[in-house]
């Protein structure tokens, strides 16, 4: 059948929402990520309701098109990047909060609402939704669940897959599939519901979840730690871990990513002049046993060698704090491009990880920033080239694919919560083996026989 006859029914369905003009169609060609591949689409569709994607994939199955979900396209992997001749679906036009139920602690919504307006909508129910990306004043729910999102809450509350008890999806005949509960025990047939979770649109489009709720904590405590050395910054870590201490979130900072931050923001973290490290933790615990606890970690770090820490419960100032690790990205852009990866090693070894990329910024001559989720070992080391240069572009590249091997040979993962995408598919190989390799295939083929979704994402 001729692509003509498939954009007219696709026109029919969507009407204007379907967009065909290669002026708009190339915003939605790629994500963030600038290492991966991405292609032309042959249109990008922007359905309204799960009925209009139940058909959309229908029509585009039936004239053996490829379908590549999308959210808002903040993902940092190429997994929502186009193919040539695919429509891309865009889900961002799902964008309502559905229903939030404060008795039993959940909320149901569509794919499409942004992470923090859920948010802000479920706080004034006296309610929390815990994964935060440092994208979640943009990023979509629905991104979220198919890259599993963590960010920086996740040492305390867990990642996406962690606040999600069901969802709705359109798998490759058009069908809808329903997994999950709303209850808080379920244990009825295969986890279908994780299983979705993190398959970065590559067996079928999630149009509904059904996210579990907390109760909103207290507004935190943060105490701030600077060290000399990395090494005594990973001993602290450690030693926090080991003595049972579970802050609300436990971020770490090297000396690349302090200096940029301190020029970007005009101001100083309290680091002073030699500091390797800067460690931020929270607590949320509210109270008594917020102070004992950040009393605790700053009593850790300071026998594990901290040259300063430093405790406080004045919101603003904890806020400050956090808005400098946030910025971290933003502040390396005056060097040049940023290229940031995503590796997640065990606790004991974030030192190691980050000797190792100081030892492989010495060997491209690149700068290497890192910062991450020390809490759980969820590093995001970023280098910073000039992107007019081929050969800078090129050592970025080797630097990126050398970090990964270095988490690998620390025992850790290729990817903690960016995902796969299409610039990870041999890592991926590399680090579940042929025979975990030959798995996802069997799912892959089991739930979408024409290889409808996402085609060459994830796996060859």
């Amino acid at each position: 059948m001729s692509t003509d006859a498939l954009l007219t029914r696709l026109n029919g369905i969507l009407g204007d929402g379907l967009a065909v003009d290669p002026d708009v169609t190339a915003a939605y060609r790629r994500d963030v990520m600038p290492l991966a591949p991405f292609g032309e689409p042959l249109a990008v569709a922007f359905p309204t309701d799960t009925a209009q994607v139940q058909e959309v994939v229908r029509a585009c199955a039936e004239h053996g098109v490829p379908i590549v979900p999308r959210g808002a396209g903040s993902g940092l992997s190429g997994a929502a990047n186009a193919i040539d001749g695919c429509v891309v679906l865009v889900t961002t036009r799902m964008n309502a909060i559905l229903e939030i139920d404060p008795d039993n602690r959940l909320a149901v919504v569509e794919p499409g609402v942004v992470n923090l307006d859920l948010r802000g909508a479920v706080e004034k129910h006296g309610l929390f939704y815990p994964p935060d990306p440092s994208s979640y004043d943009w990023c979509t729910i629905g991104g979220n669940l198919s890259t599993n999102a963590g960010g920086l809450c996740c040492v305390k509350y867990g990642v996406t897959t962690d606040s999600v008890l069901g969802l709705h999806v359109v798998l490759a005949d058009g069908e809808l599939l329903k997994t999950g509960r709303r209850t808080v025990k379920g244990v009825a047939g295969y986890d279908l519901t994780k299983l979705f979770i993190g398959s970065e649109g590559t067996l079928g489009v999630i149009t509904q979840a059904t996210l579990a709720l907390r109760p909103l904590p207290q507004a935190p405590g943060t105490m701030v730690a600077a060290f000399g050395s990395t090494e005594a910054a990973g001993v602290a870590v450690t030693r926090i871990v080991r003595e049972g201490i579970v802050p609300s979130l436990m971020e770490i900072m090297d000396a690349t990513s302090i200096e940029a931050v301190e020029r970007h923001l005009k101001t100083e973290l309290g680091a002073g002049k030699g500091c390797a490290a800067l460690l931020i933790c929270q607590s949320d615990s509210g109270g008594e046993a917020a102070r004992r606890e950040l009393g605790m970690i700053e009593q850790v770090c300071t026998d594990a060698g901290a040259e300063m820490a430093f405790t406080t419960f004045d919101p603003a100032e904890g806020q400050a704090l956090l808005t400098a690790r946030r910025a971290v990205l933003t502040a390396l852009e005056v060097y040049g491009a940023w290229l940031t990866d995503d590796v997640c090693v065990p606790r004991t070894r974030i030192a190691e990880l980050i000797a190792g990329c100081e030892r492989i910024s010495g060997e491209v001559g690149l700068r290497i920033a890192v910062v991450g989720h020390a809490g759980d070992g969820n590093m995001h080391p970023t280098i910073v080239y000039d992107p007019t240069s081929e050969d800078e572009f090129a050592r970025a590249r080797q630097a990126f694919d050398d970090i990964l091997a270095v988490g690998l040979s620390l025992g850790g993962t290729v990817t903690g919560e960016h995902g796969i995408g299409k610039i990870k598919r041999d890592w991926l190989a590399r680090e579940i083996g042929p025979i975990g390799l030959r798995t996802h295939r069997a799912i892959k083929a089991a739930l979408d026989p024409g290889n409808l979704f996402n085609p060459g994402s994830m796996f060859h």
